[in-house]
C-alpha cells in the first residue's frame, strides 16, 4: 500500500455526469459554462479513457471499485447468466463484489453520501447515506440507506424521480419535460442532503446528461445525417449543459475551500452512423441458422427466431457495441464448434469483423476485443468478442429481417446518439491550484486511487488504477 503523510481529513464532493462529452465540455462550450471553466482553469483535466465496454454499466463500477469489467463479472446490462441461450439476466448492485470507494473509506471511519450512482441498487449497508441509481425500479422500491432516510428523501423531493421513461422516443417535447423534472428532482435532494446530512465523502451522478445525448444528438451536430438546420432542437443539450453549469457554480461557492472536487463522466458521446445488424451479417455469412429464414422488409427481435442451433456456430446480441456468443461443443447444450477449433475460429471472426465496410464499400476501422485481452480476469461468462463497429460511430442492431446488415433504424427506438471511448475528469483542489494543467493517459480506474490519495488514505494494492498525480 502507498501511504501518505497527509494528516488532516479533507473532504471530497465528486460530480458525476454520465456520458457528459470532453469534447463539448473542454472543447465546444468551454467558455459558456463559465463555472466547469472556473474548475478546469485552477485544477488538472484531461479526457478519461472508459472501460471496455465504454457503457454506463459497467464502468461506473469499473471506475468506483478500481477493477476491470472482467474481474467485476459485469460486461454490459444484460449479461448470458449460464451457458444456456436464452438466460439472461441484468446485473444489479448485488452481483458486484468488489468494495467500492465509500466501502474503503467508511471503513476508514469517514461518512459518504451517495447519491444516484448507477449500479447501486438494490441497496447496501454504507457508512453514511445512499439513495440508490437509475436501475431503482420506483418510488415504492427500498431505495434508501439508512431505510428511514427513504421517507425524508420523499418527504423533502416527493417528485423524486430515478430516470425518465422511453426516452427513445419521438414526441421530444415531453421527454425535455421528463428529463428537466427529472434534474431538478436530483438537484432539490442534493441540496437537501449537502446541508443536512454529515459527510467527507459526496458524490452523485446525473444521468440526465446521457439521456440528452441520445435524444438530441442530432440537432446540434451538423455532421449527423439526421440533422437538420434551424430545428428548435437545436441548443436542448447546450441549454441542459448551461443548466448544469448554474447548479455546478451553486454547489462550489457553497463548498468550502478546504473541499476537493472532481467532475468526471464514465465514457463520452458521439454521432451515430447507423447500425450493424449482427444477426443478420451472421446468418448472410453462413454462421447462424435458422429453423425458418428471417423475411426481408419485415424486422423480428432475435429472441422471436426459432434458431437452428445444430447448425448454427455464432449469434450475436444489440446495443451501443456489439458482444458475439460461440457455440462451442461440451459448453454450449447444442454446441457445434469443437473446442479445439475454438480459437481459430474467433480469429476468423474477428477478421472479417475487422474488415467490414459501410454502404459505400468504405471500411468500417471496427474494432474487435477478446476479453482475455483487455481484463485482468475473466469472471463469469463473458462474450467472446466484443466488438465496437466503427469504433463506436455504428452500433449492433440484433434484429433479423433487413434488405441488408446496415440499417439507419434502431430496433429500441429512435436515438442518434453513441458513445465515445473518452469521458472526461477534471480535478480542482483551491488550495493547491494546478493552473489548468492537461493530465493525458487517464482512465477511469484511476478515480478511485486518486480519491483516496487525496483523502490521506492508503491505496489498495490490488486496485487497477493509478493516482492521477
Amino acid at each position: 500500500m502507498r501511504w501518505l503523510k497527509r494528516k488532516k481529513r479533507r473532504k471530497f464532493f465528486v460530480i458525476g455526469l454520465d456520458c457528459a462529452s470532453p469534447v463539448l465540455v473542454f472543447d465546444k462550450w468551454r467558455k459558456d459554462l463559465p463555472h466547469l471553466d472556473r474548475l478546469v482553469s485552477a485544477g488538472s483535466y484531461g479526457n478519461l479513457q472508459s472501460s471496455i465496454p465504454a457503457i454506463t454499466v459497467p464502468a461506473w463500477s469499473s471506475m468506483l471499485t478500481s477493477k476491470d469489467p472482467g474481474t467485476l463479472g459485469c460486461y454490459g446490462f444484460r449479461n448470458r447468466a449460464d451457458y444456456s441461450y436464452d438466460h439472461m439476466s441484468i446485473v444489479m448492485n448485488d452481483k458486484i463484489r468488489e468494495k467500492r470507494v465509500w466501502s474503503i473509506l467508511g471503513k476508514a471511519g469517514y461518512e459518504s453520501v451517495i447519491l444516484g450512482v448507477p449500479q447501486t441498487y438494490p441497496v447496501r449497508p454504507v457508512r453514511g447515506h445512499l439513495v440508490s441509481g437509475f436501475l431503482t425500479p420506483n418510488q415504492t422500491s427500498d431505495f434508501a440507506y439508512p431505510f428511514a432516510f427513504k421517507r425524508e428523501v420523499l418527504n423533502q423531493v416527493p417528485e423524486y424521480a430515478f430516470d425518465v421513461k422511453d426516452f427513445r422516443t419521438e414526441d421530444k417535447d415531453r421527454l425535455i419535460r421528463q428529463i428537466l423534472q427529472m434534474t431538478d428532482s436530483h438537484f432539490a435532494l442534493i441540496d437537501y442532503a449537502v446541508k443536512n446530512k454529515t459527510w467527507d465523502f459526496f458524490m452523485f451522478v446525473e444521468i440526465g446528461v446521457d439521456r440528452m445525448h441520445h435524444a438530441f444528438w442530432h440537432f446540434m451536430d451538423s455532421s449527423h445525417f439526421r440533422y437538420e438546420p434551424n430545428s428548435p432542437y437545436e441548443s436542448v443539450i447546450y441549454d441542459y449543459y448551461r443548466k448544469l453549469d448554474r447548479k455546478i457554480g451553486e454547489w462550489t461557492s457553497a463548498l468550502n475551500e478546504d473541499t476537493l472536487l472532481m467532475v468526471v463522466s464514465d465514457h463520452g458521446a458521439q454521432r451515430m452512423d447507423g447500425g450493424i445488424c449482427i444477426n443478420e451479417w451472421l446468418w448472410r455469412q453462413g454462421y447462424l441458422s435458422f429453423k425458418k429464414d428471417p423475411a426481408p422488409g419485415n424486422p423480428v427481435p432475435f429472441e422471436k427466431m426459432e434458431v437452428d442451433w445444430e447448425n448454427t456456430r455464432a449469434w450475436g446480441s444489440g446495443g451501443y457495441y456489439g458482444r458475439l456468443f460461440l457455440n462451442i461443443s461440451g459448453r454450449e447444450p447444442q454446441g457445434v464448434i469443437p473446442a479445439d477449433q475454438y480459437e481459430s475460429v474467433r480469429d476468423t471472426l474477428s477478421d472479417e469483423l475487422t474488415a467490414m465496410t459501410d454502404p459505400n464499400g468504405k471500411n468500417l476501422g471496427t474494432r474487435v476485443f477478446k476479453p482475455e485481452d483487455v481484463y485482468h480476469q475473466v469472471n463469469r461468462i463473458a462474450p467472446d468478442l466484443i466488438i465496437y463497429f466503427g469504433n463506436l460511430l455504428w452500433r449492433s442492431v440484433g434484429s433479423l429481417g433487413y434488405d441488408g446488415w446496415h440499417t439507419h433504424e434502431n430496433d429500441t427506438g429512435p436515438d442518434s446518439c453513441n458513445h465515445a471511448e473518452d469521458g472526461l475528469f477534471v480535478l480542482t483542489d483551491f488550495k493547491n491550484p494546478q493552473n489548468g494543467k492537461l493530465i493525458d493517459g487517464a482512465q477511469l480506474m484511476d478515480v478511485t486511487p486518486t480519491i483516496l490519495d487525496r483523502m490521506g488514505l492508503p491505496v489498495p494494492e490490488d486496485l487497477q488504477g493509478k493516482v492521477i498525480e
